[in-house]
Protein backbone atom coordinates (compact mmCIF):
# COMPACT_ATOMS: atom_id res chain seq x y z
CA UNK A 1 0.00 0.00 0.00
CA UNK A 2 1.22 3.77 -0.85
CA UNK A 3 -0.06 7.25 0.79
CA UNK A 4 -0.03 9.89 -1.48
CA UNK A 5 -0.82 13.86 -0.30
CA UNK A 6 -2.03 15.98 -2.83
CA UNK A 7 -3.55 19.51 -2.30
CA UNK A 8 -6.19 20.07 -4.48
CA UNK A 9 -8.74 22.68 -5.57
CA UNK A 10 -11.30 21.92 -8.26
CA UNK A 11 -13.32 24.45 -9.83
CA UNK A 12 -15.32 25.06 -13.53
CA UNK A 13 -13.47 26.08 -16.19
CA UNK A 14 -14.84 29.22 -16.32
CA UNK A 15 -12.10 30.27 -13.77
CA UNK A 16 -9.28 28.93 -15.15
CA UNK A 17 -7.33 32.18 -15.16
CA UNK A 18 -7.88 32.27 -11.55
CA UNK A 19 -6.72 28.61 -10.65
CA UNK A 20 -3.51 29.60 -13.15
CA UNK A 21 -2.99 32.49 -11.30
CA UNK A 22 -2.66 29.96 -8.12
CA UNK A 23 0.36 28.60 -9.79
CA UNK A 24 1.70 31.48 -9.69
CA UNK A 25 0.96 33.03 -6.44
CA UNK A 26 2.36 29.93 -4.39
CA UNK A 27 5.08 29.12 -6.57
CA UNK A 28 4.48 25.66 -6.63
CA UNK A 29 1.67 22.93 -8.31
CA UNK A 30 0.23 22.88 -11.45
CA UNK A 31 -3.31 23.52 -12.84
CA UNK A 32 -4.93 20.99 -15.50
CA UNK A 33 -8.10 20.93 -17.36
CA UNK A 34 -9.86 17.96 -16.78
CA UNK A 35 -10.22 15.14 -19.33
CA UNK A 36 -13.86 14.86 -18.52
CA UNK A 37 -14.38 18.47 -19.17
CA UNK A 38 -16.26 21.48 -17.38
CA UNK A 39 -13.84 22.28 -14.63
CA UNK A 40 -9.89 22.24 -13.54
CA UNK A 41 -8.05 21.07 -10.75
CA UNK A 42 -5.05 23.10 -9.29
CA UNK A 43 -3.08 20.33 -7.11
CA UNK A 44 0.41 20.50 -5.27
CA UNK A 45 1.90 17.18 -4.30
CA UNK A 46 5.19 17.70 -3.45
CA UNK A 47 5.74 17.00 0.02
CA UNK A 48 8.00 20.20 1.06
CA UNK A 49 5.46 22.60 -0.44
CA UNK A 50 2.57 21.31 0.81
CA UNK A 51 4.47 21.52 4.08
CA UNK A 52 6.10 24.51 3.23
CA UNK A 53 3.63 26.56 1.77
CA UNK A 54 0.35 25.39 1.30
CA UNK A 55 0.11 24.33 4.81
CA UNK A 56 1.24 27.48 6.63
CA UNK A 57 -0.59 29.79 4.02
CA UNK A 58 -3.95 28.33 5.21
CA UNK A 59 -2.78 28.70 9.11
CA UNK A 60 -2.37 32.22 8.34
CA UNK A 61 -5.38 32.85 6.22
CA UNK A 62 -8.69 30.50 8.06
CA UNK A 63 -10.46 28.52 6.48
CA UNK A 64 -13.96 28.81 7.47
CA UNK A 65 -17.15 25.94 7.53
CA UNK A 66 -17.13 22.89 7.22
CA UNK A 67 -13.69 22.83 4.86
CA UNK A 68 -11.84 23.91 8.38
CA UNK A 69 -12.74 20.36 9.62
CA UNK A 70 -10.97 18.81 6.89
CA UNK A 71 -8.24 20.36 6.94
CA UNK A 72 -7.13 19.83 10.51
CA UNK A 73 -7.71 16.30 9.61
CA UNK A 74 -5.98 16.75 6.26
CA UNK A 75 -2.59 18.29 8.62
CA UNK A 76 -3.22 15.32 10.98
CA UNK A 77 -2.13 13.23 7.60
CA UNK A 78 0.58 15.14 7.37
CA UNK A 79 2.26 14.96 10.50
CA UNK A 80 1.63 11.31 10.16
CA UNK A 81 3.83 11.38 7.19
CA UNK A 82 6.14 13.93 8.44
CA UNK A 83 7.17 11.63 11.19
CA UNK A 84 7.36 8.42 8.62
CA UNK A 85 4.70 6.58 10.94
CA UNK A 86 2.31 6.00 7.48
CA UNK A 87 5.46 3.37 6.54
CA UNK A 88 3.80 1.11 9.52
CA UNK A 89 0.52 -1.02 9.84
CA UNK A 90 -1.03 1.41 13.08
CA UNK A 91 -0.35 4.90 10.99
CA UNK A 92 -2.12 3.82 7.99
CA UNK A 93 -5.20 2.69 9.93
CA UNK A 94 -4.64 6.28 11.46
CA UNK A 95 -4.74 7.81 7.50
CA UNK A 96 -8.10 5.59 6.72
CA UNK A 97 -9.70 6.44 9.95
CA UNK A 98 -8.63 10.26 9.10
CA UNK A 99 -9.75 10.12 5.50
CA UNK A 100 -13.01 8.47 5.46
CA UNK A 101 -14.77 11.47 7.49
CA UNK A 102 -13.11 14.10 5.19
CA UNK A 103 -14.94 15.70 2.24
CA UNK A 104 -18.36 13.88 1.33
CA UNK A 105 -17.63 11.21 4.15
CA UNK A 106 -18.23 14.27 7.11
CA UNK A 107 -21.82 14.68 6.14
Amino acid sequence: MQVKLIFQITQHIRDEMLMKSLENYFGCGKFSISTRGGYGDFQVGKFSDITGIIIPFFQNNKIEGVKSEDFKDWCKIVMIMKDKHHLTLKGLEQIKTLRSSMNKGRY
